[in-house]
Protein backbone atom coordinates (compact mmCIF):
# COMPACT_ATOMS: atom_id res chain seq x y z
CA UNK A 1 0.00 0.00 0.00
CA UNK A 2 1.44 3.55 -0.97
CA UNK A 3 0.21 6.46 1.06
CA UNK A 4 0.66 10.04 -0.42
CA UNK A 5 0.12 13.35 1.50
CA UNK A 6 -1.31 16.58 0.41
CA UNK A 7 1.27 19.73 0.88
CA UNK A 8 0.81 23.09 -0.34
CA UNK A 9 3.76 24.37 -2.47
CA UNK A 10 5.26 27.57 -0.36
CA UNK A 11 8.36 27.86 -3.07
CA UNK A 12 10.00 26.40 -6.01
CA UNK A 13 13.71 26.24 -7.02
CA UNK A 14 14.46 24.20 -10.42
CA UNK A 15 12.52 20.93 -9.05
CA UNK A 16 12.97 21.07 -5.59
CA UNK A 17 9.98 22.65 -3.87
CA UNK A 18 9.58 23.62 -0.40
CA UNK A 19 5.70 22.58 0.91
CA UNK A 20 3.75 22.64 3.78
CA UNK A 21 2.04 19.74 5.13
CA UNK A 22 0.08 21.71 8.07
CA UNK A 23 0.29 22.72 11.29
CA UNK A 24 3.86 23.85 10.44
CA UNK A 25 5.21 20.88 9.38
CA UNK A 26 7.40 21.95 6.08
CA UNK A 27 9.48 20.08 4.19
CA UNK A 28 11.90 19.76 0.75
CA UNK A 29 9.88 17.45 -2.31
CA UNK A 30 11.05 16.71 -5.79
CA UNK A 31 8.87 18.45 -8.15
CA UNK A 32 10.10 17.27 -11.12
CA UNK A 33 7.31 14.47 -12.23
CA UNK A 34 4.91 17.69 -12.27
CA UNK A 35 4.08 21.21 -13.52
CA UNK A 36 3.64 22.44 -9.72
CA UNK A 37 3.11 26.41 -9.01
CA UNK A 38 3.42 28.48 -6.25
CA UNK A 39 -0.20 27.65 -3.90
CA UNK A 40 -1.22 24.85 -5.25
CA UNK A 41 -1.46 21.76 -3.19
CA UNK A 42 0.42 18.49 -4.81
CA UNK A 43 0.37 14.92 -3.53
CA UNK A 44 4.04 13.53 -1.97
CA UNK A 45 5.07 10.11 -2.29
CA UNK A 46 8.10 9.08 -0.79
CA UNK A 47 9.89 13.30 -1.35
CA UNK A 48 8.46 13.35 -4.84
CA UNK A 49 5.39 14.96 -5.54
CA UNK A 50 3.42 12.71 -8.14
CA UNK A 51 -0.54 14.68 -8.29
CA UNK A 52 -1.78 18.45 -8.11
CA UNK A 53 -4.69 18.50 -6.53
CA UNK A 54 -7.56 20.64 -5.79
CA UNK A 55 -7.24 22.73 -2.63
CA UNK A 56 -10.49 21.53 -1.17
CA UNK A 57 -9.81 18.03 -2.03
CA UNK A 58 -6.56 18.55 -0.73
CA UNK A 59 -7.69 20.63 3.11
CA UNK A 60 -10.29 17.76 3.35
CA UNK A 61 -7.54 14.55 3.09
CA UNK A 62 -5.04 16.86 5.38
CA UNK A 63 -8.01 17.64 8.16
CA UNK A 64 -8.42 13.97 8.01
CA UNK A 65 -4.83 13.05 8.71
CA UNK A 66 -5.56 15.06 11.64
CA UNK A 67 -8.24 13.26 12.65
CA UNK A 68 -6.93 10.24 12.43
CA UNK A 69 -3.20 10.93 14.51
CA UNK A 70 -5.01 12.81 16.97
CA UNK A 71 -7.20 9.20 18.05
CA UNK A 72 -3.76 7.85 17.89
Amino acid sequence: MCLAIPAKVLEIQGDVAKVDFGQGVAREVNVMLVEAHVGEYVLVHAGYAIQIVDQEAAEESLRLWRELLEQS
